[in-house]
């Protein structure tokens, strides 16, 4: 892979950089370095945490990188495909299944879905191995859509729109509580909780992360709720789930970020990506695509006055 270092990205660590621009994994990305397969500037990159400018050439050399064991199709994954073309696939994603291949997620992930629908994924696209033409991701326990490359132009092109924040990712959440504002941005940074490293948390040496939203909906019985549009201008891990529970209003449903709270026998947090633009790789065409909120949801939603 070759690629100008876009305005979005200049002083960023050169393991960010790259991670965002290939969307591997910020482990897999220190492989690649500690193999001399990533360059700046035709120069060997030496330490993660070197500093990229705006404009200058990164090289890095995907090849040295190894493919998972056992990543093979899976016809029995449901994959609610919302639209396909020779250059992307854009899918529902049901809550309650993983994305891609990890810690603990072996195999009925919705990549092995997609390979069983789309062969051509399996062939050498750029990134993780393990994450054929995946350029973003959900928690499992949210639905909504997502659009995976099937083409390394699209994936480049859909890596960059991703690292310049063309890609419009909205989502609905139903919270706890009565939202004062009718609109407002959470700016906070996102990082490991320093208690537990498997939570995050709003963190003084986090990322940068800014949510937005604004209110569709305000309930009172059972109890006062709150119905959010989110829209995201970063991409943390649980970032809407983090910011929403740090104001103090977290997302109904959601064991980890919101405990005490019941669950409306959801069984899931009430998180939807319902809606998601983005430009389409070979026409640069302006495409967008909504996806109606799930049963589950809207039964509860039904329920509320």
């Amino acid at each position: 892979m070759r690629s100008a270092v876009p305005a979005a990205l200049a002083g960023e660590r050169v393991d960010r950089a790259v991670a965002i621009l290939t969307g591997l994994a910020r482990t897999r990305v220190a492989e690649l370095v500690a193999a001399g397969a990533v360059r700046v500037g035709g120069a060997p990159v030496t330490s993660r945490s070197r500093r990229v400018a705006e404009g200058e050439e990164l090289e890095v050399d995907l090849a040295l990188l190894s493919g998972p064991a056992h990543l093979v199709p899976d016809p029995g994954v449901v994959v609610p495909v919302v639209h396909a073309d020779n250059d992307v696939v854009v899918v529902d994603k049901p809550a309650g299944m993983v994305v891609h291949p990890g810690a603990g997620n072996a195999s009925g992930t919705l990549v092995h879905g997609l390979l069983a629908l789309f062969a051509d994924l399996a062939q050498s696209l750029p990134g993780d191995p393990a994450r054929p033409g995946v350029v973003h991701r959900l928690d499992k326990g949210t639905s909504g859509l997502i659009v995976v490359a099937r083409t390394e132009e699209a994936y480049s092109s859909l890596v960059h729109q991703m690292a310049t924040r063309t890609v419009e990712r909205r989502y609905l959440a139903l919270v706890w509580g009565a939202v004062e504002s009718s609109e407002g941005v959470v700016d906070a940074p996102v990082g490991r909780s320093s208690r537990d490293p498997t939570r995050m948390a709003v963190a003084a040496g986090g990322r940068p992360a800014r949510t937005r939203y604004t209110v569709a909906g305000r309930y009172t019985t059972p109890a006062a709720l709150t119905l959010l549009e989110c829209s995201l201008e970063t991409g943390r891990t649980h970032q809407v789930r983090v910011h929403l529970a740090a104001i103090g209003h977290p997302v109904v449903g959601d064991n980890r970020y919101g405990k005490g709270r019941p669950e409306l026998r959801l069984g899931r947090p009430f998180l939807h990506a319902h809606s998601l633009d983005f430009d389409h790789p070979r026409t640069g065409a302006r495409t967008s695509f909504s996806s109606p909120l799930p049963p589950e949801l809207a039964a509860v939603l039904s329920e509320l006055t």
